[in-house]
């Protein structure tokens, strides 16, 4: 299960540690030059060693590992996390859902008059004017 000597791939290793879900991402990651190894851009089939930082940029968000355990196989998230220490930054706070205009319960369908009001609302945030909302003849 796990290796203290030698090497293992550098695609290997992130997906055995759980930072990818595939090991297909993983090297696709490589491949794109999202992986760097001791601040150089690695090939998937780069030899990673004990002690060395690992920075995997996806999804927006930047890992930064240092690999205290070689392994070779999917280990457990538990295990996982025994095999490097995050220095990653703090992910981004998330926003919460948007809020939608909510309409009273069984107060049927909007009328013209309305679906003006909402049109009017929505295209408040916009530079230009929704379709349909508030076009020529609208005075």
């Amino acid at each position: 299960m796990a290796s203290d000597e030698g090497t293992v791939r550098v695609d290997s290793w992130i997906w055995s540690v759980r930072l990818t879900k595939t090991r297909s991402m993983a090297a696709t990651a490589c491949r794109g030059g999202h992986v760097r190894v001791n601040g150089e851009r690695v090939k998937a089939s780069h030899a990673v060693r004990t002690g060395d930082e690992v920075r995997l940029r996806l999804a927006g968000r930047e890992r930064i590992v240092v690999v205290s355990r070689l392994v070779r196989k999917r280990v457990g998230a538990p295990v996982a996390v025994e095999c490097y220490v995050d220095n990653s930054p703090p992910p981004p706070e998330r926003l919460g859902p948007a809020e939608v205009a909510r309409r009273d319960r069984g107060a049927g369908r909007p009328t013209k008059r309305d679906r003006r009001e909402m049109d009017r609302l929505r295209s408040r945030g916009d530079a230009a004017p929704a379709p349909g909302a508030g076009g020529s003849g609208d005075a």
